[in-house]
């Protein structure tokens, strides 16, 4: 009995519906037959308006697709603009031009909340174009520029632009219910623990992903540059979606993950304008004070003449076997081979200036003793006996 009931109730809940639908739109159709003959010469001048507002929204979007066609080279900001231009629907230029149009003609209030509603939901979805392609226009333009250019991470595009597209559209899909009325807290939750989940599954791709797009926007080196972390030294050779290549100076790859390489105190060499090369010299304490005074000079003259500039030439402190003396001098630029070059010339230099002044190097020295149980010392060589002069004279005598 109350299955039938519950039947009995639907089936008449469907016919009122039905009913009310018909009913509704018999009126709408009143009212617009109404309305277009009350008011036929202003729709007439809005449908001219409304036509010559799609043709100037045509020619725009079709500059906008010349404006992409002419650019050369990397990418600028005027061809992102122009391809987010190229990309307006028609849907958006046809309810636009309405809406402008329609106040004008004063339609029928179910007729205008009919056009609220379609605009908004064009307004939206276009917007949500419109982002797409700012925000990928952006990504491509750092990821285009000369250091990035052929890069693995430009096959990453595909993946960016499918995360912005979901994430885009669906903001877009719950700004439309919810100017339909419908209660969307669900919805963004759900939507939340979705993400979330994703994001756990995936947190470790993520983080690289991230990870390479924080390098392309911030620049902490790029490719070709020379690079110092932990104790890796090398060159950066490609910087992928999940890792980066770095070739070391002993010639094997290194890879190391995006997020990790940024978490390290990374030191770029190539920004270098100078390499620094410290050289310490002991000088023996026999040394006369007045080669002492003159040394800071003489280093300096012999780093002069061997392409270096020195920074410091200055006495360090008393060593065990010399007076310890430091020298540091830069060489230009931030080759490695040609600092080598000049130090060695420093070196030999000093060592030939020294020979000509007379002022010895002195290297730590130790003699050992033994001796024997009484504690007389022996001595590492033989003892000689003192040999004993005779007088001629005083044995004649």
């Amino acid at each position: 009995m109350t299955v039938t009931n519950t039947a009995a109730a639907a089936e008449q809940a469907a016919s009122n519906s039905s009913e009310a639908l018909e009913v509704q739109t018999r009126a709408f159709f009143a009212d617009a037959s109404l309305w277009v003959q009350s008011h036929w010469l202003q729709i007439l001048v809005a449908t001219g308006i409304a036509v010559g507002v799609v043709l100037l929204l045509y020619w725009l979007r079709s500059w906008g697709a010349k404006l992409c066609q002419r650019s050369d080279g990397p990418m600028g900001w005027g061809t992102i603009v122009g391809r987010a231009v190229s990309r307006t629907g028609s849907f958006f230029i046809v309810m636009l031009s309405v809406r402008l149009v329609s106040n004008y003609a004063a339609p029928p209030a179910m007729l205008e909340k009919t056009i609220a509603f379609l605009f908004t939901v064009a307004v939206v979805f276009q917007g949500a174009i419109w982002a797409r392609e700012i925000i990928l226009g952006a990504i491509e333009k750092k990821t285009e520029s000369e250091n990035y250019h052929g890069e693995a991470l430009l096959s990453a595009l595909g993946l960016i632009r499918l995360l912005v597209t979901v994430a885009l559209f669906a903001i877009a899909l719950v700004v439309v219910l919810d100017n339909l009325g419908v209660n969307v807290t669900g919805l963004v939750a759900g939507l939340g623990v979705g993400g979330i989940a994703i994001g756990l599954a995936a947190q470790g791709i993520f983080a690289d992903l991230f990870a390479a797009l924080a390098i392309i926007f911030d620049k902490p080196f790029r490719r070709g540059d020379k690079v110092m972390y932990d104790q890796t030294v090398g060159v950066v050779e490609e910087i992928g979606l999940k890792s980066t290549r770095v070739r070391s100076f002993d010639g094997e790859v290194r890879i190391i993950s995006n997020k990790q390489l940024l978490d390290k105190e990374i030191q770029n060499i190539s920004n270098r304008d100078h390499i620094r090369i410290k050289l310490p010299v002991g000088v023996a304490y026999e040394t006369p004070p007045e080669q002492l005074e003159a040394l800071p000079d003489m280093l300096t003259g012999i780093v002069e003449e061997a392409g270096g500039s020195v920074a410091r030439a200055s006495y360090e402190a008393l060593g065990a076997s010399s007076v310890d003396f430091n020298l540091w001098f830069d060489i230009p630029g931030d080759d490695w081979p040609t600092a080598h070059k000049v130090r060695d010339k420093v070196i030999i230099g000093i060592l030939r200036r020294f020979a000509a002044e007379g002022i010895s190097i002195p290297y730590p020295t130790q003699t050992t003793y033994t001796a024997d149980p009484s504690g007389k010392l022996i001595m590492p060589y033989p003892e000689v006996q003192p040999v004993r002069r005779v007088d001629k004279e005083a044995g004649e005598r």
